[in-house]
């Protein structure tokens, strides 16, 4: 079938190509097929005989077609060619309509014991036979031809030259000889048709071939002799029917040699063939360069038509390239193809070429973000991997850099690009690869664009006099950022609990937005060297994995990468390896870590377990296999030590509970004051806004030095700053911190709306609105609150675990005044 986004001109690049409409052209194109796309023909049978249960219109026309092709059409047209031959030789019409009569007796036998078991074996690619039946089935294959040999003598050769001496056409005598001519001459050749059936069928065809030839050859000799009188008829029949004995002889003495030459045709035909192919395909291309439009004859090429051709066709590359920049589409159509193929090469090289001028191309930090989106020479596991890899997570550093709010954290995270990028001009220096002279000027342009680029948005923000925000807000906070700030206290808890001989698995809880992630990408700082951090966050490929195999693969990889930020290099883990055993595979991985590890420990880091326990509780995964498996690596690997993150308690999921014994719970929650203090006035080196002590102030009251609001509002204050008078916008106020809690409250809509919608329940909801319209630091009493709700215990105990509210002498209040203020 077509591709569904290809044009009807493409059809070509497809191993199901659409047979021609004309009876005629259709007929030669199966023989085409047969000879040159088998595959093709292949489709086209399987289109035919795997739907002759289902009856169908379409079904019934294909074999109509199909058999009308073989029975009637081919052998018309080798007899006309015959008969107009003759005509040319200056015959008269007695020999032609004799050798015509001959000739269609010849090509029906012939097509339906050989061409029509050539399709049939074409389809089915049978590589048996059954010895117990071999002699059973040669003796009723022999009857069964023999007989059908002589109907179709009759019906074919006697009735109608009965009918042309019955008018006086020609004399009885030549009729009795012509038809005992024939029937000899069918009888024998249905016998050699038949004798093989049951040997290997690809051998098969080629032994019946060879040996149908020979003895064709010779009967056809003997009977022109018996004709002409120079041989007598007795002897005809005598050396006819010798033949029939000696079949087997002919066989092993003359067949084989032959079925040799046939067996080979796919070896040595394609190498006479290739001169010529080679010149039409250069003729192609010189038509192509010389076109102006966006039309190509690409699909004449010989890639496209000669499947068996197994030499590179040269200059098949450069024609796809000339295709693809001219007509993408049928150039994508023609790659799928030949990836396909003999030809591979062809569609690999042209695509390393076009990814290579891709990457050329990128004047401007706009293009080098974009370019790891058109790199497709990964997919085709060139040896470029390695090097054009190096491109594609630039160009994707450079697009989360520009993703970046402010200007301050854009310039950051391009510094942090620019330094990777100088490491790897060495890497591509000191490579081997014959790409890599073309590739360094590429990487070296880019440094200098991207350098460049930083030092515009120095000169922009110098010009502007505005304040950089180093404030994240929403986003983890990664190894590279500065301002991460803090949690010493929480790093040693995690310290002395890895210590603990028992090797208890560690649960780090807290609240959304408490800053775990950013904790996770940032542990590194905060453990000895010898404790190797293993982040994997479960919200991406782990837990989106379809199977088993995917999941661990997916695990690996993401250890694979946290340790190489830390500095250790750790053993690649292949999909394909974990498809048919995948826990036994990654166990022997896990091994191969260990030794990597040598005397560190490893500390693997899953975040948002609870993503995970949501694709079990699916079907995705199966429990015991996977929760069976961390409980395994607790306790029998001593060298490696989990942690796991998120904002419930093991209790709220009783599967986890039952697999991990003795859980110790690291609780994270606001930052302390000093460290809250130096996130507001000091988030990182040369910050230039100042604050006045009761604008300070007035930031810890309203967030309670929760580290995203903290950022949240903070963010918000530099961007009134930036919309100030220059010669005010360093000093932030107490009315500038007002001003701000407006806009901090929408631009954070959906940290309060996930509260909202999503950790609390309706009556939650109501208490919440009740309490938050009392007013700022309102403490309202549990007596009021049960005559206004009553029988809500429960609720009250899940606010308190959410940190949402705090108990105060007899009463309840809001913990964090920005949250109250969203809820009033």
């Amino acid at each position: 079938m077509p591709l569904p986004h290809i044009p009807p001109d493409t059809y070509t690049y497809t191993n199901a190509p659409e047979q021609h409409p004309n009876f005629i052209l259709g007929n030669l194109q199966i023989l085409f097929w047969l000879f040159f796309r088998p595959t093709a023909l292949r489709n086209y049978l399987k289109q035919i005989f795997e739907t002759l249960e289902i009856e169908t219109n379409t079904t019934s026309r294909l074999l109509l077609r199909l058999r009308i092709q073989v029975y009637l059409v081919l052998p018309f047209l080798i007899n006309l060619i015959l008969g107009l031959t003759l005509w040319r030789l200056e015959q008269s019409v007695e020999n032609i309509l004799l050798w015509v009569a001959w000739g269609v007796a010849w090509s029906v036998w012939l097509h339906m014991g050989l061409i029509l078991i050539a399709l049939r074996m074409t389809l089915l690619q049978l590589e048996w036979f059954v010895a117990s039946v071999l002699v059973v089935g040669i003796t009723l294959s022999v009857m069964f031809g023999v007989s059908w040999g002589f109907m179709w003598s009759v019906l074919v050769i006697v009735l109608p030259l009965g009918a042309l001496a019955f008018f006086g056409k020609f004399s009885w005598s030549w009729f009795f000889s012509v038809v005992t001519f024939s029937l000899v001459l069918g009888i024998v050749l249905r016998f050699v048709f038949s004798v093989p059936v049951l040997i290997v069928p690809s051998t098969f065809t080629l032994l019946r071939m060879g040996l149908t030839l020979i003895v064709f050859l010779i009967v056809l000799l003997l009977g022109l002799g018996a004709l002409m009188g120079k041989v007598s008829w007795g002897m005809f029949l005598i050396l006819a029917f010798s033949l029939v004995l000696a079949s087997p002889l002919l066989v092993l003495g003359l067949g084989l040699p032959m079925s040799g030459i046939g067996a080979t045709i796919n070896l040595w035909r394609p190498a006479i063939f290739y001169p010529f192919v080679t010149l039409c395909n250069s003729l192609l291309y010189q038509f192509d360069k010389q076109r102006t439009d966006n039309k190509t004859i690409l699909r004449w090429h010989s890639a496209f038509w000669d499947e068996l051709q197994y030499i590179p066709l040269i200059g098949l590359d450069k024609h796809l390239i000339l295709v693809i920049e001219r007509n993408p589409v049928e150039g994508q159509a023609a790659v799928e193809y030949l990836n396909n193929s003999h030809q591979r090469w062809a569609a690999q090289a042209a695509q390393i070429e076009l990814d290579i001028r891709g990457l050329e191309r990128c004047a401007n930090v706009e293009a080098i973000r974009n370019a790891h989106r058109n790199l497709t020479t990964s997919e085709l596991g060139n040896p470029l991997n390695t090097l054009l890899s190096i491109f594609s997570h630039i160009s994707q550093d450079v697009d989360a850099a520009l993703n970046q709010q402010s200007i301050y954290n854009q310039r950051q995270a391009l510094n942090t690009v620019t330094n990777l990028l100088n490491a790897q001009l060495r890497e591509i220096t000191r490579s081997s690869n014959d790409y890599a002279p073309r590739l360094y000027p590429i990487a070296q342009s880019w440094l200098n664009i991207i350098t460049i680029h930083i030092k515009e948005l120095v000169k922009a923000t110098e010009l502007e006099q505005e304040i950089d925000s180093p404030y994240i807000n929403g986003k983890p906070i990664t190894l590279e950022q500065e301002i991460f700030t803090g949690r010493d206290d929480i790093g040693l808890r995690i310290e002395q609990l890895l210590l603990d001989r028992r090797r208890p698995p560690l649960l780090l809880y807290g609240q959304r937005r408490m800053g775990k992630t950013s904790l996770l990408n940032n542990i590194g700082k905060l453990l000895p060297n010898n404790i190797i951090p293993m982040f994997v966050d479960l919200q991406g490929a782990p837990s989106s994995a379809s199977d088993h195999a995917g999941f661990l693969y997916n695990l690996a990889r993401d250890m694979e990468k946290s340790a190489k930020k830390q500095g250790l290099t750790l053993p690649s883990l292949a999909r394909e390896v974990l498809q048919s055993d995948p826990f036994t595979y990654f166990d022997e991985w896990l091994d191969k870590v260990e030794q990597a590890l040598d005397q560190n420990t490893a500390l693997l880091a899953l975040d948002e377990f609870e993503v995970l326990d949501n694709a079990i509780a699916k079907g995705r995964f199966d429990e015991q296999d996977i929760l069976g498996m961390l409980r395994h690596l607790i306790q029998h690997r001593p060298r490696f030590k989990v942690l796991l993150a998120g904002s419930h308690t093991i209790e709220e999921y009783q599967r986890w509970a039952s697999y991990l014994i003795n859980v110790q719970v690291v609780h994270i929650s606001y930052l302390k004051e000093a460290e809250a203090r130096q996130l507001i006035e000091h988030p990182v080196k040369d910050f230039t806004l100042r604050y006045e002590p009761n604008a300070v102030e007035r930031v810890l009251q309203l967030t309670r030095c929760h580290p995203f609001l903290v950022q949240l509002l903070c963010a918000e204050i530099i961007v009134l700053k930036n919309e100030q008078d220059p010669s005010m916008r360093r000093l932030a106020t107490l009315a500038d911190v007002e001003a701000a809690i407006p806009e901090a409250l929408q631009s954070g809509g959906f940290f309060f709306a996930d509260i909202q919608n999503n950790q609390v329940d309706a009556t939650g909801q109501a208490i919440l609105r009740f309490i938050a319209a009392q007013g700022e630091g309102a403490i309202v009493s549990r007596q009021t609150l049960l005559q206004q709700f009553p029988d809500v215990n429960i609720t009250f105990s899940l606010l308190l675990q959410r940190e949402l509210i705090e108990e105060v002498d007899d009463g309840y209040g809001f913990q964090v005044e920005l949250i109250r203020r969203w809820f009033a």
